[in-house]
């Protein structure tokens, strides 16, 4: 376990620089989850750091293996002093804990909810995961561990979470690129859903 984050921190230094701050909480029943912050420029990365250390396991399945199963961390990047988006660290860390909490894969296309504003007067409450593989890559490792995949949050409004509930993720994301969203920035409203 202590392994497998040594590598995912050094690789998430290497994507993003150094971190220039970085929290841990800890749930009853679950492993420790870290939030590290990078800044670079007008925008802050938040990346998590814990969640990579077990497989996520197949709710079906009876049995969970220890060793095989996929691997992920969460990134989320938004536009730098716009909103107190810090106070993001224990929502983010609660949806790194939800394979541990409540048995699901996380995956792209899914949407995690926290159920409150990711942020004070965030009109956020839940995410959209996108797919890896783009600002920092997945980290190989030696078999037979699946690979660790960072996958980036896009946040979603009450009313784009419901659209993609009925439309899918894709038919979202394709929204969002055809009105120009800016999914940075943290004081956003709802794209147009007409």
């Amino acid at each position: 376990m202590g392994e497998v984050l040594a590598l995912v921190e050094a690789r998430l230094r290497t994507a993003l620089g150094e971190p220039d701050a970085r929290a841990a909480v800890t749930f009853l029943g679950t492993d420790r989850i870290e939030v590290l912050r990078f800044v670079d420029g007008d925008v802050v990365r938040y990346a998590t750091l814990g969640m990579s250390a077990s497989p996520m396991a197949d709710p079906t399945a009876a049995l969970a293996d220890p060793v095989k199963g996929p691997r992920a961390e969460l990134v989320l990047t938004v536009r730098a002093g716009l909103a107190d988006t810090d106070k993001v660290l224990r929502p983010l860390a609660v949806l790194a804990s939800t394979p541990q909490v409540e048995g699901v894969v996380v995956a792209p296309g899914a949407s995690l909810d926290v159920g409150e504003p990711l942020w004070p007067g965030a009109s956020f409450s839940s995410v959209l995961v996108a797919e890896s593989g783009g600002l920092v890559e997945d980290l190989e490792l030696d078999e037979p561990l699946d690979p660790v995949r960072f996958l980036p949050l896009l946040p979603m409004t009450p009313n784009e979470a419901a659209w993609k509930r009925v439309h899918g993720a894709k038919a979202l994301e394709e929204r969002w690129l055809a009105r120009g969203t800016d999914l940075r920035d943290p004081l956003r409203g709802s794209v147009s859903l007409d």
